[in-house]
């Protein structure tokens, strides 16, 4: 499947603002509300859902600006604390997700720290009643090896979304909803690596994704 680096990053952008809508539409409602309430109880309950908007925007836009962008700052590895910070910071909005965190390296390679992000990004929708969160990473024989593992009582990742991941293409074509699988795809592709999606069982699912390390 084909898709031209424009579309792709209309497609990325949607999520990015789809993701960001609400949010940024609390902030706003926030403001107006706090434009008129004269009451200091309820200007400071304004308050704390101010700090809570701009709380999950900033996360958001730091987890997307690692995900998705071009990782400006960085050099060709991006320190493994960032990518922790920026998976936390996802995962904090959503309250009913445990992480658990075992990257074992330092540094990951900019593609790694994207494929990581990404699945992250899959696995965190995937669980719909929420559950635990189990992210590994670590380099052997120069290849970075990547695992997301899921559990939880309801576990969904839709059909197109797993074959464009493994496949890097679906029923459709890529949507804006299926673009962060697609990313994943082709930046495993490009390294000559794979990815590899368990079945459901016993409430687990796994991620796994193989790619160079340099």
């Amino acid at each position: 499947m084909t898709v031209s680096p424009v579309d792709l990053a209309s497609l990325l952008c949607s999520r990015l603002c789809h993701d960001l809508l609400s949010p940024v539409g609390a902030l706003n409602n926030g403001l107006e509300l706090l434009a008129d309430e004269t009451d200091p109880a309820m200007r400071e309950r304004c308050m704390d859902l101010l700090a809570e908007s701009a709380r999950v925007s900033a996360n958001k836009l730091k987890f997307y600006r690692l995900a998705f962008g071009a990782g400006g700052g960085y050099g060709e590895a991006v320190d493994a604390r960032e990518t922790q910070a920026a998976v936390r910071g996802l995962v904090a909005d959503n309250k009913r997700v445990e992480l658990g965190w075992y990257v074992e390296e330092p540094t990951l390679t900019k593609p790694a720290t994207k494929v990581l992000l990404n699945l992250v990004l899959l696995a965190a929708d995937a669980l719909v009643r929420g559950g635990s969160l189990d992210v590994g990473a670590e380099e052997n024989n120069g290849v970075t090896e990547i695992v997301v593992k899921m559990e939880g009582q309801r576990i969904v990742l839709d059909p197109e979304l797993r074959r464009m991941l493994v496949d890097g293409e679906a029923e459709g074509g890529v949507t804006a909803r299926s673009a962060a699988a697609y990313v994943t795809h082709e930046l495993v592709r490009n390294s000559g690596g794979r990815i590899q999606v368990s079945e459901p069982a016993d409430d687990v699912m796994i991620l796994g994704a193989a790619l160079r390390a340099g």
